[in-house]
């Protein structure tokens, strides 16, 4: 956000709105004079005055610090979005004073609001060259720079820049948990092991403790540490609840029970991939649905579906969180359902005001959040047995088969022919269509190992990027597996993606952090799959759709049994040809594809809840 140079507001500023713009306009108001002015204009609601004011003593003052108020004009600008004439008041600051560092700051995040990144880099690269030997002064804006730099690179996916600064910024100063987070996340998004490496002063300790909820469940499957994460995530993160939940002061809730489902990734996301059929099912002579959605908009039909599929959808993009929360309530709803966790986009302040009597976390992070205002997961008694509950702040709703719902509606292009995947016609196929950033040096040398010992077999993969292929292939290499035995995949459409699926024999797990909505993909196609379930929630999602589907003897509790089983599967396929046969025949039909009975489940839940609430 664009910072202005402060100065503390006179009552007699405040008193003279008239004499100041005729001192502006004479060239006789002080500098300090104006921006009293200014500020207390601005304190009013009057920032379209702030600026005239600006525009006014900039045209005719003559003072050698005419740049502080070019640049203080450029921010006032900026907040009324009048982004252009901003641009043009913060490249007059520059052009009095060319090395003015907050207005090269400043631009640059006006840029990259009008969509030009490559001109926001510029700017902050200034910066960076400009504070090569920072001092007490300049050492915040050098880091302002690198830490926003970062950012920008890493949304384009540019990640060895990335990384690079944040390098920068952590040696310079040590103890950035911000930093640290996006650091640890972007070596995991490359593949880039081992995972913590040294940086600068950053200890152990602070490189662990940094580690963000949803990387700690790619980096470890220590409850205790994925419960540390959340913990701290949301004491730092998420505003204190009020005193009075604000549920209590709605009128009480009578009629069909209202579920809310919150969340920003209703699209083509994983949640929204897996729920439309979930939304389809509720029972509305019971039920009343509710979408409370700040997902983006767009025609595709996957978003057009689960609007179709809602009651009510109250969109959220551009609503602040308090008022957010107020239209929950005002809504009447008895549960709402948080499908965002602690993911990109969530807002964990939403639910802290307690909107709703019930408040339930599902899907979106798949272990504690430790949200104040979560009450329940849900879950089953795979995914969370009775012995990990107290690891998560939130209580279990276990469903009786399967913890999650999906998708029977899916569509499902042609197989491909091997050849047209890019696969040998006559080798056995590992595959592994997670995303990058849940591959760990542990288990990628494991499957390096199955494809030494399985000599036929190739390992069928996505890259997310360029530098996690190249750390894969190194890997390889030092495994001595030759390069050829990878074979990547570009992303496809869901159905082409899908269809892919039925190319490959078997596919191999990540851990600790689990398959979810890949596995239940594999699964409805006819893939078999080896996982490894472990103590946390994450790790037990395999294991739990596998039981559901009836494939239980695919779950192995070891890193050294799970590789035993692939070797063993991979040598003998048609063990997994009979997986597959006995997928085909009885997949769709068991208690994990069951959508009406596991909506029925939930329902029953929901009702007993939102009813002991009422009473």
């Amino acid at each position: 956000m664009d910072a202005a140079v402060a100065v503390p507001v006179s009552s007699a500023a405040a008193a003279e709105p008239a004499a100041s713009f005729e001192a502006a306009r004479r060239g006789q108001l002080p500098l300090a004079a104006l921006m009293e002015r200014a500020q207390a204009l601005q304190n009013a609601g009057a920032a379209d005055s702030a600026a005239r004011l600006y525009e006014l003593w900039v045209a005719n003052s003559r003072e050698p610090s005419r740049h502080v108020a070019c640049f203080n004009w450029g921010t006032v600008l900026s907040g009324l979005g009048r982004h252009d004439e901003s641009e043009a008041a913060y490249r007059q600051a520059l052009a009095l004073l060319p090395g003015f560092l907050p207005a090269h700051l400043n631009l640059g995040h006006l840029l990259e609001r009008k969509g030009d990144a490559e001109g926001a880099l510029a700017q902050w690269r200034g910066v960076i060259d400009a504070t090569e030997a920072p001092n007490d002064a300049t050492v915040d804006f050098r880091l302002h720079a690198l830490n926003n730099s970062a950012r920008l690179l890493e949304a384009q996916r540019r990640y060895p820049e990335a990384e690079a600064m944040m390098v920068k910024s952590l040696e310079r100063r040590a103890a950035q948990f911000d930093v640290i987070q996006h650091y640890v996340h972007i070596r995991q998004k490359q593949c880039a092991w081992p995972l913590y490496q040294p940086v600068g002063e950053v200890t152990a300790n602070q490189m662990l403790v940094g580690t963000s909820p949803l990387a700690m469940m790619d980096a470890s499957d220590d409850p205790a540490l994925q419960l540390l994460a959340a913990q701290r995530f949301a004491h730092e993160r998420v505003p204190k609840p009020p005193k009075v939940a604000l549920h209590t002061l709605a009128p009480p809730r009578t009629g069909r029970i209202r579920i809310g489902y919150l969340s920003g990734d209703l699209h083509m996301h994983a949640v929204g991939l897996l729920t439309p059929e979930l939304f389809e099912l509720h029972d509305r002579s019971r039920f009343e649905v509710y979408a409370f959605d700040w997902t983006p908009e767009s025609a595709l039909p996957q978003r057009k579906r689960i609007v179709a599929a809602m009651d009510h959808v109250v969109r959220l993009a551009g609503v602040d969180d308090t008022t957010a929360a107020k239209l929950v309530a005002q809504a009447g709803i008895d549960v709402l359902v948080d499908l965002q966790g602690l993911t990109n986009g969530a807002r964990p302040a939403i639910l802290g005001q307690r909107p709703a009597p019930v408040q339930v976390s599902y899907l979106g992070l798949p272990g504690t959040s430790a949200l104040p205002g979560v009450d329940w997961i849900i879950a089953d008694r795979y995914v969370l047995p009775p012995e990990m509950e107290a690891y998560y702040t939130e209580r279990p709703i276990r469903l009786p088969h399967c913890y999650q719902v999906s998708d029977r509606q899916r569509v499902v292009s042609a197989t491909p022919t091997r050849a047209a995947a890019g696969l040998p016609e006559d080798r056995f196929v590992f595959c592994s269509f997670n995303n990058n950033h849940k591959f760990t040096l542990e288990v990628f040398a494991c499957w390096m190992r199955i494809l030494a010992q399985v000599p036929d077999s190739v390992l069928w993969l996505l890259a997310d990027n360029d530098t996690a292929r190249e750390n894969m292939l190194r890997e390889a290499d030092a495994h001595g597996v030759a390069r050829e035995r990878l074979i990547f995949a570009p992303r496809v459409a869901p159905p082409d993606y899908l269809a892919r699926f039925r190319c490959a024999d078997l596919m191999l797990d990540t851990f600790p952090f689990n398959a979810g909505t890949t596995a239940s993909d594999a699964l409805w196609v006819g893939l078999p799959i080896l996982t490894r379930s472990g103590r946390s929630y994450i790790s037990r999602m395999a294991g739990s759709l596998l039981h559901a589907v009836g494939l239980p003897d695919l779950v192995t509790d070891s890193l050294a049994a799970y590789e035993k089983l692939a070797v063993d599967l991979g040598r003998t396929p048609a063990r997994c040809t009979s997986y597959k046969r006995y997928l085909a025949e009885h997949g769709h039909a068991s208690p994990l594809f069951d959508l009406p009975q596991i909506v029925r489940d939930l329902e029953a839940e929901f009702e007993r809840l939102a009813l002991a609430h009422r009473r």
